[in-house]
């Protein structure tokens, strides 16, 4: 009686292995392939929509203004000019406005930051009567115009000789990206647990001590993420540069790219060169550190 019913169990067994899908679990997995399919489709779209401005500036940078004008957008040049690149390095005086670029960028995202974690900081993580109404004077920066501020800055800088100066720009850029570093840092310092900072007091540990050694590097993902954020937005930027700098000495790449514009003609090779220049770094920084941004930024949004 036992072996019958063990082998009728596994004859059970064997037919429900052998049985089809139900028709609407067959349904449900076929929709579910083709919206797979179709969402990767429009990814692979925007993806290609989105490098195809890159690989028109690269061909340009390779043509000659007659092969620019003649030739279609997309077409590849009859001889690649790789020269442009060489005579923009050495007679369009790219290696200084690029050096500027470095410095003034990498000063202004360093003091932005720092400031930022200064003002987080304590705003969070300090009770006083005026935090509150310091942490709003910060966010109206937000609602400020960039340029309802040229002539005002103009105006100031030239009172107090800092026109044509390097600082006024790394000044500017600071100020003005201190409302939105402040925003990030804020959702991830809320998050920071009050039991490190009270066993620090505890062991005897400075404010400044617990800031630098504790705090800070607990934030590093954050931090990251500001300082990525800061230095695409420095190193693109061109009204400032532009409105503060005139020797060419102090010019960054932006605003560099003028001196290839003559009043009778123009190299648009050259131009075509010194942009992709320009982009490369900030497009190597961001394709290796694009996790990092959305890691920072999410970090702080979730408490736990």
């Amino acid at each position: 009686m036992k072996e019958k019913l063990s082998e009728t169990s596994d004859l059970n067994v064997s037919s429900a292995k052998k049985l089809p899908p139900s028709p609407k679990v067959a349904q449900s997995s076929l929709k579910h392939k083709l919206s797979h399919s179709v969402l990767y489709l429009i990814l692979i779209i925007v993806g290609v929509i989105q490098i195809l401005p890159l690989v028109w500036l690269f061909l340009f940078s390779l043509k000659d203004n007659q092969e620019v004008f003649n030739l279609p957008p997309l077409a590849l040049p009859s001889s690649p000019k790789w020269e442009n690149y060489l005579n923009v390095w050495t007679e369009g005086n790219i290696g200084i406005y690029f050096l500027n670029s470095v410095i003034v960028t990498g000063a202004a995202v360093i003091l932005t930051v720092l400031l930022a974690s200064f003002v987080t900081f304590a705003i969070t993580r300090m009770h006083w009567k005026l935090n509150k109404f310091v942490l709003g004077l910060f966010m109206v920066g937000l609602m400020i115009p960039v340029h309802s501020t040229l002539i005002p800055l103009f105006s100031f800088y030239l009172n107090i000789g800092l026109m044509d100066h390097p600082l006024a720009i790394i000044l500017t850029y600071t100020a003005f990206n201190l409302p939105l570093t402040i925003m990030i840092l804020l959702g991830f310092y809320y998050t920071l647990p009050r039991e490190l900072e009270e066993a620090a007091i505890m062991d005897g540990c400075t404010v400044h001590r617990m800031f630098f050694q504790i705090i800070l590097p607990m934030t590093a993902p954050v931090v990251a993420t500001t300082a990525i954020i800061n230095m695409i937005y420095n190193w693109n930027e061109f009204v400032f540069v532009n409105t503060f700098i005139s020797s060419d000495k102090y010019k960054t790449l932006t605003v560099g790219i003028q001196n290839f514009i003559g009043q009778y003609s123009t190299d648009w090779g050259a131009i075509g060169a010194t942009l992709v220049i320009s982009i490369l770094p900030i497009l190597i920084v961001f394709v290796l550190l694009s996790n990092r941004i959305v890691e920072g930024i999410t970090s702080g949004s979730v408490k736990g």
